[in-house]
């Protein structure tokens, strides 16, 4: 199993889908169709691409944290393309970290 980030836009009607182990998941179609409005899904070829199996929560960490931290909000345009490359593991130490002080600090 691995974890997927969804970024809805609700003015836009729009769902931005993350998938960080391409292949493994596949939107349903019941799911595209909510209310009486068709939702546009796109799913983001150009998104980061884990290595293994085993880092999916630190990927859908990091990419709610370049989303929140990009003030232009074009993650979109980022995202789009060819398949990203792998995070460095700079930036999934800093979400690791960022999730560890939090958890030990009695945040939840």
């Amino acid at each position: 199993p691995s974890l997927d980030l969804a970024d809805c836009e609700s003015k836009e009607e729009t769902v931005y889908f993350l998938d960080p182990l391409p292949g493994h998941r596949v939107v349903d179609e019941e799911a595209k169709n909510i209310g009486r409005k068709a939702v546009i899904w796109k799913t983001l070829s150009g998104t980061p691409k884990q290595p293994s199996s085993v880092e999916c929560g630190y990927y859908v960490m990091r990419f709610m944290r370049d989303i929140i931290m990009d003030p232009s909000l074009a993650f979109e345009k980022v995202c789009q393309g060819k398949p990203g490359s792998a995070y460095p593991q700079e930036a999934i130490d800093e979400v690791r970290n960022e999730w560890a002080e939090f958890v030990l600090n009695g945040n939840y």
